[in-house]
């Protein structure tokens, strides 16, 4: 943990995603700080300075004659995201961007020759890995009780996020990808979206996209139907296969032995519940008697997502102050490429290749 809160800029401050940022803030004081805002619209700019009490600048430049972040968070859209990156680069100023961080091939290619082969420091603010049930997946699949894995399922996000699943629970780098895909339609009832609740019930036609991910000894299938993550009606899912067994959503097979089943679940364990008085938060999780995840920003009422992205910051953190890497420019490239793959076999109804890109170092 840093000594002193870690001082931020935001790059897009209006916007839904860098709203997170500005929340989490808010709820670790002792941890982060924003330190200012770049948002071009007047207006809101003025808004959001008055809803969150941070200085409002209407450029990079005008915020860096004020600030001095110890990185900046670049939360714009993904045609914007390369100009800024450049910037911040020529400046020497750690930045963290938003998913994905160019919009196509060509852009990805010329992030990798003019950022990652030129020493930029840049990561990407990943955050479904990080959220508490995919990390205490991780944990278990790193302790070797699975044996070797070979599958990996995952239907909890769209096409780059769910890729970078299947990849960290795979263990899967940058090797050639052979991809199949299809797309199947049908109706439901329609739930909600960013704005909230539906205000009627309205019957619409979803698409379900389904892919086969073949890596050569490793098997990733991928599964998103529009709308799911925010649907009340549509489960998400994600289950691992190795040698020595499995993890199905919240339930865990393992071998003990050749003659010894266990069976486990992933139980969240939450403070404030009942007769505890703790305040209400996520504590951890557990499978039998061994903590998987513990929460490091407790007892900050954060929900899930917010976890994820608060670990983002905080790795981010320590990045900046020369720490490790934790998602890469290369990592999130070869997740967007592979999910444009995807949506490529969609389309085609043919095997396309994922080949080995530059940035597979």
């Amino acid at each position: 943990m840093m000594s002193k809160p870690v001082q931020f800029s935001i790059i897009g401050g209006a916007g839904f995603r860098a709203q997170y940022y500005l929340r989490i803030a808010q709820a670790l004081p002792d941890r982060f700080r924003v330190s200012g805002m770049v948002v071009r619209d007047e207006a809101k700019g003025q808004a959001m300075q008055r809803q969150w009490g941070t200085n409002v600048y209407p450029s990079l430049e005008k915020l860096l004659e004020r600030e001095r972040p110890d990185f900046v968070v670049v939360s714009v859209s993904r045609s914007a995201s390369p100009d800024y990156l450049l910037r911040l680069a020529e400046l020497s100023i750690p930045a963290l961007a938003e998913t994905p961080p160019a919009p196509d091939l060509e852009g990805l290619l010329e992030l990798h020759e003019r950022l990652t082969l030129r020493g930029a420091r840049v990561q990407v603010a990943e955050q479904y890995h990080l959220q508490p049930i995919q990390a205490a997946r991780l944990a278990f699949i790193r302790s070797g009780r699975l044996g070797r894995i070979s599958e990996a399922s995952v239907s909890i996000s769209h096409l780059y996020h769910g890729v970078s699943l299947i990849r960290k629970m795979l263990g899967a780098g940058f090797e050639e990808v052979r991809i199949r895909g299809m797309r199947f339609t049908s109706d439901w009832v329609a739930g909600p979206d960013r704005s909230g609740p539906p205000a009627e019930e309205r019957i619409v036609a979803l698409q379900r996209d389904l892919a086969w991910l073949d890596f050569g000894d490793k098997l990733g299938i991928y599964d998103f139907t529009k709308d799911q993550h925010r649907s009340w009606t549509r489960s998400n899912h994600l289950s691992v296969r190795g040698q020595r067994g499995e993890i199905f959503d919240n339930r865990i097979r393992v071998l003990a032995d050749h003659a010894t089943p266990l069976y486990l679940d992933l139980k969240r364990i939450n403070r404030g519940e009942e007769e505890n008085q703790e305040g209400y938060f996520l504590k951890g999780i557990m499978a039998g008697d061994q903590w998987l995840y513990d929460n490091p920003f407790a007892p900050a009422r954060l929900y899930d997502d917010e976890i994820g992205i608060a670990s983002c910051l905080q790795l981010m953190a320590e990045y900046a102050a020369g720490g490790p890497e934790f998602y890469s420019l290369r990592e999130a490239s070869q997740d967007h490429y592979l999910g444009m793959m995807i949506e490529r076999a969609i389309a085609t109804g043919e095997t396309v290749t994922a080949v080995r890109q530059p940035w597979a170092l």
